[in-house]
């Protein structure tokens, strides 16, 4: 009986280790899962940092006067109406054409 006894518990044994290293949940499962993870952060890391530069933006943008000023000059062109616009050609660009 005692023998009977011992196999049942080597075949139970055997059975949780082979759960444990190569069934469902195994640490190999584990480790993948965790390299996904990693690879899944480091694909977020600069998606992050684009929020973050655009939530300030949005904040700035609500607050200031000087962020729309800005935008004003740069995509629009507008000028105040007590400056002077010189509009002075790259030098490199003549340059590369030729």
């Amino acid at each position: 009986m005692l023998k009977w006894l011992a196999v049942v518990l080597v075949a139970l044994l055997a059975l949780l280790q082979y759960r444990l290293w190569l069934g469902e949940g195994s640490v190999r499962e584990l480790a993948d899962v965790g390299q996904r993870v990693e690879n899944l952060e480091a694909e977020n890391a600069p998606l992050r940092a684009r929020n973050e530069r655009l939530a300030a933006e949005v904040v700035d943008l609500k607050t200031g006067l000087d962020a729309i000023e800005e935008r004003a000059r740069n995509e629009v062109g507008m000028v105040r109406s007590d400056e002077q616009f010189f509009w002075v050609p790259d030098a490199g660009d003549g340059e590369a054409a030729q």
